[in-house]
């Protein structure tokens, strides 16, 4: 079974769609974040939540 780390934060109302999709762009592309969850909120707030999977290493010592 596959572990998930993640990683929650809100979006203010100002930040524009496109700032939002580079930000998240930026978050999978280079640090290997995926999206989890997106709500949007009438008041045009948004809850995001980026995931990835956790990759432990064992040692054969």
């Amino acid at each position: 079974m596959s572990e998930y780390e993640f990683q929650r934060f809100w979006l203010p109302r100002t930040e524009s769609r496109q700032a939002v999709r580079r930000l998240l762009t930026d978050a999978a592309e280079h640090h290997g974040w995926e999206l989890d969850r997106l709500r949007l909120f009438p008041d045009g707030r948004r809850r995001v939540t980026l995931r990835r999977r956790v990759i432990r290493v064992r040692s054969t010592l």
